[in-house]
């Protein structure tokens, strides 16, 4: 989506630019507005400026700086303090077209002046890319969640606790949700305000901030709230985040195709499928299977889908596999509750999770249908079973321990042996395409089973040595990573955040 540019108002008088460094008392509000200071921060060639007209209440700011990114920034801010939980809004335009693509134009929070400090931004760049941008910790690299939308006029960031979203939306429009929150531990007093980067040391660039607004969250936004869910992609490697899709319902459980051209999750009992670089989703044809369960994934070689649906007879969970274009399903499973959450490299057989005298435990039956082989017999909860690549293991998650943790174990369920040992509750252990990782979802220890709507990691292990790495910290849990959700070349994966919002 590309919202498109208006012209801007007339812009300043000369008589009422001023360009202004330290504020003080009553001059102070008529040069800076409704901000309270100003100055660059980290270190630039050339100071920057504000220039605020109080007809229009537009801000013309000025600034430098060879980039606001990695662990240290270089940019023009103008700001005022603030603490608790706050809306941050602005429309922005650059003026000129600009050398470098990737100027910056920024509406922000920061824990401090520091050039390295943590902080949250909405960067509109010169290109129209726009990301909700953050260092999570002093020193720390800068990540960003890339937004689906090009080119917006208003940004809108919010914070909420630790959690900040983005919003996005034509200027002086309705802005809507652009992507997931991220949580970032800002605390007690902090910075607020708009900058500006020209992503080139040695030259200037100029944007246009207007309709301006800065408010604190009231208890009943606050109490008052709607789930949204955001479909996301995040690379391994840098661990930045893309955002395919956004709606205000829960939906779940990614899929990633493996040709990679699309993505399937369910929501209100149906399977959908949306191409992997965003658009609007389609549903697929399950026939009488109207009660699709998050515990769904596609054949090794792509040609079939396999679901776990609660349609039929008692209404608890069936297996059942269709061809992956839809249609009718076969049913897999004699034994219910059943869930689907692996598949064979060589597509013999699906690992399974089934309750059975009262206990869950992992399953293998052949994917034709047939009798199901029990793997696990420890006391607990075992669950989440998935294939290595080669086949030579069946990772899944037990609390035979007392705790959620990854375990691993033939396919033939002999050799079980505990993978993670931390102090967290780990769940669904995906290994990746390529066979160096497993990915899982992290809770906090005192979270009992694997709830919605709950603080968690997703965190990746490396198998030649299990050293484990955070992807991403975010509001989710149950629907968030459920089944495989790999990309055929295992330098993504994609997962399903959440958030609560008036």
């Amino acid at each position: 989506m590309r919202f498109s540019s208006r012209s801007l108002p007339a812009l300043f008088a000369a008589s009422v630019l001023m360009v202004v460094s330290v504020p003080r008392h009553a001059a102070a509000d008529r040069q800076l507005g409704m901000f309270e200071g100003q100055g660059n921060v980290g270190t630039v060639l050339h100071p920057g400026s504000v220039k605020f007209d109080p007809a229009t209440s537009q801000y013309l700011l000025a600034g430098s700086g060879e980039n606001m990114w990695s662990t240290k920034d270089a940019f023009y801010f103008l700001w005022k303090k603030a603490s608790g939980d706050n809306v941050i809004s602005a429309d922005v335009n650059f003026l000129g077209e600009g050398r470098n693509a990737h100027r910056k134009a920024v509406i922000l929070i920061r824990q401090t002046l520091d050039a390295d400090s943590p902080y949250v931004d909405i960067a509109l760049h010169g290109v129209g890319l726009t990301s909700l941008q953050y260092r999570e910790e002093k020193g720390a690299a800068t990540h960003e969640i890339q937004a689906q939308i090009s080119a917006p006029l208003r940004l809108q960031l919010e914070k909420r606790g630790d959690y900040f979203s983005m919003l996005l939306g034509p200027r002086g429009g309705k802005v809507e949700v652009a992507g997931g929150s991220i949580r970032v531990p800002i605390q007690g007093e902090y910075y607020i305000g708009i900058g500006i980067c020209s992503h080139e040391e040695d030259l200037v660039e100029r944007a246009v901030f207007s309709n301006v607004n800065i408010r604190t969250l009231s208890a009943a936004e606050q109490a008052q709230a709607t789930l949204y869910s955001t479909l996301e992609t995040v690379s391994i490697d840098s661990t930045d985040r893309h955002v395919i899709y956004v709606a205000p319902e829960r939906f779940e459980a990614p899929n990633w195709s493996r040709d990679g051209s699309y993505l399937l999750f369910n929501r209100k009992g149906r399977i959908e499928k949306i191409p992997a670089t965003g658009g609007t989703p389609d549903e697929l044809s399950t026939g009488f299977a109207n009660r699709c369960n998050n515990d769904h994934g596609l054949s090794p070689d792509g040609k079939w889908l396999v679901i776990s649906d609660n349609s039929q007879e008692q209404h608890e969970s069936l297996v059942y596999v269709l061809p992956v274009t839809g249609g009718e399903p076969k049913r897999v499973t004699k034994n219910s509750p059943s869930y689907w959450h692996g598949w064979s490299p060589d597509g013999s057989t699906l690992a399974i999770v089934g309750r059975r005298n009262g206990d869950f435990d992992v399953y293998a039956i052949p994917a034709t249908g047939g009798d199901e082989k029990q793997l696990t017999t420890a006391k607990g909860l075992d669950d989440g079973p998935d294939y290595a690549p080669d086949g030579s293991f069946l990772y899944f998650n037990s609390e035979r321990t007392g705790q959620m943790q990854i375990w691993r174990m033939k396919p033939d369920g002999s050799s079980q042996e505990q993978i993670t040992a931390d102090e967290y509750n780990n769940w669904f252990p995906h290994p990746s395409p390529d066979g160096r990782w497993i990915v899982f979802l992290s809770y906090g220890k005192e979270v009992a089973g694997h709830p919605e709507n709950k603080d968690v990691s997703l965190r990746l292990l490396s198998v030649a040595d299990r050293k484990i790495t955070v992807l991403a910290k975010l509001f989710g849990g149950q629907g968030t990573i459920n089944v495989p959700s790999w990309a055929p070349d295992s330098k993504k994966l994609a997962f399903v955040s959440y958030q609560l919002r008036p």
